[in-house]
């Protein structure tokens, strides 16, 4: 299971999209050094990894950012453009397989600004100078609720981080939409998963990212159910609409995707954005958006003829049967 199903883990660190995902479009803009690992691997989907043998022509391979030892006064920062401008809750500094070469501190400013930062922009402090440990994740929750495009991360002299996850919610500027449909499901426009049964292969938060998978570990795969059942995972849109076109793509899933599906659907705003418990155990009731559809291996599925029409929604819950991978779900419409 993904080290972010864990409920021992933030709310944050469960629920929220990383906005600093590469997959989702995030991209480092400026790096005080990078000598012994590249700022763009601190911001992979994949957990970390360790080749104990593998080097390169500046020394030992590391999965991360990893400046040279510092030998003058300051320190090293790393400048990062969020995948989508968006409300910060929280972080994940981590410096997994990094032992004798981990920061002892880090700091990070945000700020929002059109384009990329420069020498005038003023960065607001997210996270104050806090501790830092080897080998290990460390959540912290942002200070500021504000809407920002893109971080600034401060470690202290230097050495590395393996990835650096920025957990909140996307900013979905109605202005711009308009009358159009949008994807209400895709985590660019706030969609995230809150709640799901099993999630033992691949990287479940990618159902809901921009395109299709690339193979078969990206996307939401659930272990061999061996009881009766189904799985299912529940979805909180990224606004309150009516969906006119649901899709399920299961590429790359050949031996393993179910046999069939379904979605239901419901309107959940009375229950307020603290509720995601409740509204997992609420969504056993829901009514059918989509009756139970067949399905085949690595195949794009148009489900939109079988839409009920159940007026605005809020959550969708997809459920499979009776297991298996979907690499991605995308549901839109207008908005409410």
């Amino acid at each position: 299971m993904s080290e972010h199903a864990s409920a021992s883990l933030p709310l944050f660190a469960r629920t929220s999209v990383n906005l600093a995902s590469a997959g989702l479009g995030a991209k480092g803009v400026f790096v005080t050094d990078e000598f012994f690992a590249p700022l763009e691997r601190m911001l992979a989907d994949e957990p970390a990894v360790f080749i104990a043998d593998k080097y390169d022509d500046h020394g030992k391979w590391m999965d991360g950012w990893e400046s040279r030892r510092k030998r003058v006064m300051g320190h090293d920062y790393a400048v990062i453009r969020l995948a989508t401008a968006g409300r910060i809750d929280g972080f994940d500094v981590d410096t997994s397989h990094f032992t004798g070469n981990f920061p002892p501190a880090a700091r990070i400013e945000a700020c929002n600004v059109a384009g990329d930062p420069d020498d005038t922009t003023a960065w607001t402090e997210v996270l104050p100078t806090s501790p830092l440990g080897p080998n290990a994740h460390h959540y912290f929750a942002s200070l500021s609720g504000e809407i920002f495009t893109h971080v600034r991360l401060h470690i202290f002299p230097d050495g590395g981080v393996a990835r650096l996850k920025v957990y909140g919610q996307p900013f979905l500027d109605r202005s711009k939409v308009g009358d159009g449909d949008i994807e209400l499901s895709a985590s660019l426009n706030g969609g995230r998963i809150i709640g799901f049964s099993d999630a033992h292969y691949g990287a479940y938060h990618r159902l809901l990212a921009p395109g299709r998978g690339v193979n078969m570990g990206d996307g939401w795969e659930t272990s061999r159910r061996r009881v009766p059942g189904n799985e299912w995972i529940v979805i909180a849109l990224g606004a309150r609409g009516v969906i006119n076109q649901a899709i399920v793509d299961t590429a790359y899933y050949k031996g393993n995707f179910p046999e069939s599906c379904s979605i239901q659907a419901a309107d959940m705003s009375e229950f307020g954005a603290e509720a995601d418990d409740a509204i997992i155990t609420a969504a056993m009731f829901w009514p059918e958006l989509v009756p139970q559809q067949k399905l085949q291996a690595d195949h794009v599925h148009d489900l939109s003829a079988a839409l009920a029409d159940l007026g605005p929604v809020t959550h969708v819950r997809l459920n499979i049967y009776p297991d298996g991978g979907v690499s991605r779900l995308k549901l839109s419409g207008r908005l409410a």
